[in-house]
């Protein structure tokens, strides 16, 4: 940090931000083609006409190229305005604080006559190695050319990032949250302008998306979205839902992208409330129909959060207080009364969105008077409903427009007529699949068919391993590029390897089709088997060095390994469900996930089939969990000693072990703790773990043991248990326990006035947590360092992670504030001292991502052994 600071002046949205220099009026053609350019890439221009600022000019680009990421420079003839006082014109002076290590893309308009000083300023750029420069004649020829940069320097910083963790490297943008729509949306621009209304009025706090599967609204929620994020200066956010079949999930998944990890430490309403307390923020929440009876939860989370607005995509009318419904229609056809003509087929938004995804089919492809009728036919036949004018524009790579048009004259009325109760545009959407899978050889469909029992993604290896025995087993990548080619399957690029997926309104197709041939079940074992083979290969790997890649890579699979959960219930395979559940218990504690397996143990023990002792033990466990923290009572630790003794009657000591851990650590939370009685259950509990090998399990259980300590303001038994938790955590080298050892150690170290050593293990678990993405560790870590900055008197720096400290805690929903807020009290002390430090640092600190914290936090040695631990 310099130790300069310039008021934050927030620019226009959150995306990667492009700083545009040129004179004003003299390229005022170019800097809108410079505009134009950027905001094709989806960047964000930052540009004085963007909007006035109660701000000297100085003051105002400084702050912009503060916030940028790219210097883009124009120049021709003019060097610009010397203010009084100033050396320089704002031109040279804005290229002079762009920092060394941002991109400079400098274009220079060929001219014949040039200010002085702006001929020096361009020979001085073209020495500086840091900038890139082009000449360029018209404004058109900017625009291309800015175009074709962007998109190479974005390549180039793409695979320059690799392998670099998120928490560090990547702005927490909360509109890059919003999915990137695939291709261009048409025909739309009413709707958004409508959507947009509705959102900037703050008076609906839901407006619902309302129409039949395949009519757009996911797309133009995502496209609402992205063109309203200037409304939400807090964020938008998108929560996916189509894999969410159970109503108890809503408010975990809407958790989990909020960024809160549910620990069991609190009820999940609350900390989402707490998290979005007065944010004006925008929740997108896509798919909703197959948990309509959760309407309600909305309700209550705008009423706990005044500010939090919902758009929501469904099927079905929610039925919800505050909810304001929005139609959303098909796609226009021409008129049916009006001359067929090339220019009518132009004009339809239906017709030109088939063009142009048949173009994408088969390059070359061109709405013509030729083939104008046939396309007018087709998209009028398929009620201008936009997924299936995608699904018949992907055949023209094997039939021409008029084909198209003759088979979906004979075949649609026919596939329509056997479900007249639905709507129509309900029976059309099913008729359009039924049609575009009729096209398909037998193979082809089975293997479509068979693929709807995955979630949301999958891999190549898991479908390869589903097709043991079917008919498409021994062809499985030339099958699936089959169905890739006739866009019934997407493939998508994920954390650098391949996924492919399916749309929602398909994979409902594809296992309602299962269904009737009798062989869901055989595929949902088989999916489940494949999910529960990768849960015990990887699981080992959970505690230990691996664990950060292992974290990573079930990270990756939670849609399906939530969907192989509810198959192994469904199809009765109890134990193996109880024994998917503990066998994960790690991965469920690290990314707070018990909210889901909580309500898939409760399904379990709903089930009348016979279970074993230790599947009951589990089953009752994990809802125990939540309690244990939210409520500890009596019967708390009464329901987990009956788990102890029903582990144990199993033969699994290690599970018996571990959860009298647990019920120890109930007690810890009575106002009338019995020590003894604890400290005999832990002890207990570590004799075994010990003995048993479990590194992992032995260390929390000392942690326990030193927050007995704590507790019993016994410091230096504390410090000696948390030195033991350490001991083990280091020598198992895992990073999650080495961090919950390490930010109780460095509170003890703090407490008993050892700077030193409480810095040393903060800044140890700050690293630790970046790379395990522990957003809650990396809390803790920030507020013991903004502790110690405090006690040495550093005001700003101090005031500025408090600000991120209290974001955190509000985004994250902690609720420890008292036990664990160390930052308070030397916050306090030092605010009494320097109150204008602390305020400016706290004014800063608001505006700071979480990277950017974990960058002020860390010194810079520190910073680049993290990141070059990647």
């Amino acid at each position: 940090m310099t130790g300069v600071r310039h008021p934050v002046i927030r620019t226009p949205d959150q995306r990667i931000r492009v700083f545009v220099s040129s004179t004003l009026r003299e390229l005022a053609g170019e800097r809108r083609a410079a505009r134009a350019a950027i905001e094709r890439m989806r960047l964000a221009p930052v540009m004085f006409e963007l909007g006035a600022r109660p701000h000297p000019p100085r003051e105002l680009y400084r702050s912009y190229l503060d916030q940028s990421d790219v210097f883009v420079g124009i120049y021709a003839e003019s060097y610009g305005w010397v203010a009084p006082g100033e050396d320089v014109s704002g031109l040279e002076d804005e290229y002079d604080l762009a920092p060394a290590s941002m991109p400079k893309l400098i274009y220079i308009k060929t001219s014949e006559r040039r200010d002085e000083r702006l001929s020096q300023l361009i020979a001085r750029i073209q020495a500086d190695d840091t900038a890139a420069y082009l000449h360029f004649e018209t404004a058109d020829e900017l625009e291309e050319r800015i175009t074709g940069d962007l998109a190479t320097l974005l390549a180039e910083r793409f695979d320059q990032s690799r392998g670099e963790d998120s928490l560090l490297t990547a702005e927490p943008s909360l509109a890059a949250r919003i999915p990137a729509p695939y291709t261009e949306t048409i025909g739309r621009e009413g709707e958004l302008a409508e959507i947009r209304a509705l959102l900037a009025g703050g008076i609906h706090r839901v407006v619902s998306l309302i129409g039949p599967g395949g009519i757009g609204k996911s797309r133009l929620a995502i496209e609402a979205a992205h063109a309203d994020a200037d409304l939400f200066p807090d964020g938008t956010f998108f929560v996916p839902l189509e894999g969410v079949l159970e109503p108890g999930l809503l408010l975990p998944t809407i958790a989990y992208v909020l960024g809160i990890r549910d620990t069991g430490a609190a009820a999940l309403e609350e900390r989402i409330a707490q998290a979005l307390g007065d944010r004006h923020v925008l929740i997108v929440l896509d798919n909703f129909e197959q948990i309509i009876d959760e309407a309600p939860v909305l309700v209550r989370l705008y009423t706990l959060a005044p500010r939090a607005c919902f758009l929501v995509t469904s099927r079905s009318v929610l039925r919800i207080r505050g909810e304001q419904v929005f139609d959303v229609e098909s796609l226009q056809t021409p008129e049916t009364d009006a001359p067929i003509t090339l220019a009518q087929a132009l004009a339809s938004a239906a017709c030109v969105l088939f063009a142009e995804r048949a173009e994408a089919a088969q390059p070359g492809f061109a709405l013509t008077a030729d083939n104008a009728r046939d396309v007018i036919d087709i998209c009028r036949r398929l009620d201008g409903l936009p997924l299936a004018i995608e699904l018949a524009a992907a055949k023209i790579r094997l039939l021409s427009p008029h084909d198209i048009a003759q088979r979906l004259e004979r075949s649609l009325p026919l596939l329509s007529s056997a479900a007249r109760d639905l709507p129509d545009r309900h029976r059309t959407m099913g008729a359009t699949i039924d049609w575009s899978v009729g096209l398909l050889t037998d193979v082809q469909r089975d293997m479509l068919q068979d693929l709807g029992v995955f979630a949301a993604r999958f891999t190549l290896e898991a479908v390869e391993s589903v097709g043991s025995g079917r008919s498409w087993g021994d062809d499985a990548i030339e099958t699936l590029a089959a169905l890739i080619d006739a866009s019934l399957v997407q493939r998508i690029d994920s954390a650098g390897r391949s996924v492919f997926s399916l749309l929602a309104i398909v994979r409902e197709y594809a296992i309602d089709a299962l269904e009737a041939r009798g062989e869901a079940d055989a595929m949902r074992i088989a999916h489940a088997d494949y999910y529960l083979g990768l849960v015990r290969r990887v699981s080992p790997r959970l505690r230990g060095a691996a664990q950060v890649d292992a974290v990573a890579e079930l990270g990756l699979e939670v849609p399906n390994l939530r969907a192989a959960a509810r198959h192994l219930v469904l199809t009765d395979r109890l134990d193996d469900a109880g024994d998917f559940a503990w066998t994960l218990l790690a991965y469920w504690w690290i990314s707070g996930y018990f909210a889901d397996v909580s309500l898939w143990m409760l399904e379990l023990r709903a089930k009348e089939g016979a279970i074993t002792e230790r599947t009951l033990a589990i089953a009752t466990f994990f809802p125990l969990w939540a309690e244990m923290w939210q409520r500890p009572s009596d019967q708390v630790v009464a329901g987990l000693g009956e788990c102890v003794r029903l582990f144990t009657i199993s033969g699994d000591e290690q599970a018996a072990a571990m959860t009298l851990a647990a019920r120890a650590s109930t007690r810890l939370q009575f106002p009338d703790l019995d020590p003894a009685l604890a400290r005999t259950e832990l002890d207990d509990a570590t004799e075994r773990l010990h003995a048993l090998g479990d590194g992992w399990g032995e260390a929390l259980a000392e942690v326990a043991l030193g927050l007995l300590g704590v507790v019993r303001r016994d410091i230096a038994e504390a410090l000696a248990h948390f030195d033991r938790s350490i001991e083990i955590a280091d020598a198992c080298q895992d990073p999650f326990t080495r961090v919950v050892a390490g930010n109780n150690r460095a509170r003890v170290y703090f407490a008993m006035g050892d700077l030193d050593a409480s810095e040393r293990e903060f800044l140890l678990t700050l690293r630790l947590s970046t790379r395990l993405h522990f957003v809650e560790g990396a809390a803790y870590g920030i507020e013991g360092i903004c502790a110690i900055a405090a006690v040495r008197g550093e005001a700003w720096r101090a005031g500025a992670l408090a600000a991120v400290a209290a974001t955190i805690r509000e985004t994250t929903g902690l609720f420890d504030v008292e036990g664990f807020a160390v930052y308070l009290e030397p916050l306090a002390a030092l605010r009494e001292t320097d109150p204008d430090g602390v305020a400016e640092g706290e004014r800063a600190g608001v505006e700071l991502s979480l990277s950017q914290a974990v960058r002020l936090a860390l010194p810079d040695a520190d910073l680049e052994e993290a990141v070059a631990a990647w």
